[in-house]
């Protein structure tokens, strides 16, 4: 009995396989099955009639990671195929067989196998937990469960556009003062490594006292050439070790979440775009029949910011006790009173979820204005900041030369 309960628990490990074969009219046919082997795709075929000509397993391309677009892009597919009448099982055929990224690809044939044996969508989607999150899993349940499989995953899509569409607005604010200052970083260690040694062999034959500023630009060369190995080390090593840190430890997340919101200009674009993705969660959630209570469970999370997340947390804690969304919120100390007005104005006439879709709306657009905004103001100072620093370097390292100039005339 032991052995039997044991070799009941152990799963088969099964295959994509490629047949072609004859129906009862003699009619050639193909297709795809997943299965353990071969016998069994050839068995479960004459047991469907049909006359095996050939039996192929199918080799899997590698592809890359399965990233949020995937997902977002599936999502919308699955929504609209949906809408249009497609049964559930063909609709993730035709996603899967026609998706770039084979990763995409094995996913969805592995959620669509499961389906076959008779799990939900839910149950199915839940055994990948990397790429469906408990939102995500909580939102297809409650169509399920309501026969509005199609409008939820539609309202799914959309929402996971609009998250994504703020995401990649932060993630461009951040990128282009980064980039500048990387090239800075790496145009001052080639003229400190490279150009400034040239002039300092050229000023050992003046036989004269060089200026102080010229001084000091020779010292810092001459640290950049002894030293280069272990600047550009200690820096790499230490963005690894911060960036490592911040994905693995839960105190380092924590710190750089409450760092990131007292920033100036950056950190106010990313309380503005956490406020939009708090409130756009929570308004897909409550507008697709999730309870409040089992909706700001998903929300925290969702919201991206450690300090939101604790806040909503308390504010779950206080909604399950009797307290009103208004009054958890602004206990809370984290929302702008428009928030909390628009929220109090949603409770009041019961369309919650309608005000705080255009709070998310709201905080979108501004997210979009700060970011244009901060890029235009961001041009002129570093131009400053450039000009600067590399026109310093250059006086500094010509200051010896119209000395001697002022000196010969």
């Amino acid at each position: 009995m032991a052995a039997q309960k044991q070799a009941q628990n152990i799963k088969i490990k099964e295959y994509t396989f490629q047949w072609e074969g004859k129906d009862k009219t003699g009619k050639i046919i193909k297709g795809e099955m997943r299965a353990g082997g071969e016998n069994v795709v050839r068995n479960t075929l004459r047991r469907q009639g049909i006359n095996v000509l050939r039996v192929k397993k199918q080799r899997m391309r590698t592809g890359r990671s399965i990233s949020e677009q995937d997902i977002t892009m599936f999502t919308r597919q699955l929504a609209t195929m949906m809408k249009s009448g497609v049964p559930l099982l063909t609709s993730f055929d035709i996603v899967a067989k026609g998706h770039s990224n084979p990763s995409v690809t094995k996913l969805l044939m592995d959620i669509k196998a499961d389906i076959e044996t008779g799990s939900s969508l839910t149950q199915a989607f839940r055994k990948h937990p990397r790429q469906f999150d408990n939102l995500y899993c909580n939102l297809v349940q409650a169509g399920e469960q309501a026969g509005i499989l199609d409008t939820l995953l539609a309202r799914l899509a959309t929402y996971k556009e609009k998250i994504l569409t703020v995401k990649k607005k932060i993630k461009s604010a951040m990128f282009y003062p980064t980039a500048i200052i990387v090239t800075a970083f790496i145009i001052t260690a080639v003229i400190m490594i490279f150009v400034i040694p040239a002039f300092k062999e050229l000023f050992s034959s003046f036989g004269a006292d060089l200026p102080a500023p010229t001084l000091l630009v020779m010292a810092i060369s001459d640290f950049f050439v002894s030293y280069w190995y272990l600047i550009f080390g200690g820096i790499f090593g230490g963005i690894y070790a911060l960036l490592t840190a911040w994905r693995r430890s839960e105190a380092v997340q924590i710190f750089m979440d409450r760092l990131l919101l007292k920033l100036p200009v950056i950190g106010e674009i990313i309380r503005k775009a956490t406020l939009a993705r708090w409130t756009r969660t929570l308004a897909t959630m409550f507008a697709a029949g999730v309870p409040l209570v089992d909706s700001l469970d998903s929300v925290g999370g969702a919201s991206g910011n450690y300090v939101y997340k604790v806040a909503t947390k308390h504010i779950q804690s206080d909604v399950s006790t009797g307290t009103s969304l208004t009054i958890a919120m602004q206990n809370s100390a984290v929302f702008p009173n428009m928030v909390l007005q628009m929220v109090s104005i949603g409770e009041e006439s019961g369309s919650l979820d309608s005000m705080l879709g255009k709070v998310a709306d709201y905080y979108e657009e501004e997210v979009d204005n700060a970011v244009e905004a901060m890029s235009s103001l961001m041009e002129p100072i570093i131009m400053v900041i450039l000009g600067v620093l590399i026109g310093g370097l250059v006086i500094a390292m010509y200051m010896p030369i119209f000395k001697m100039g002022a000196a010969v005339g």
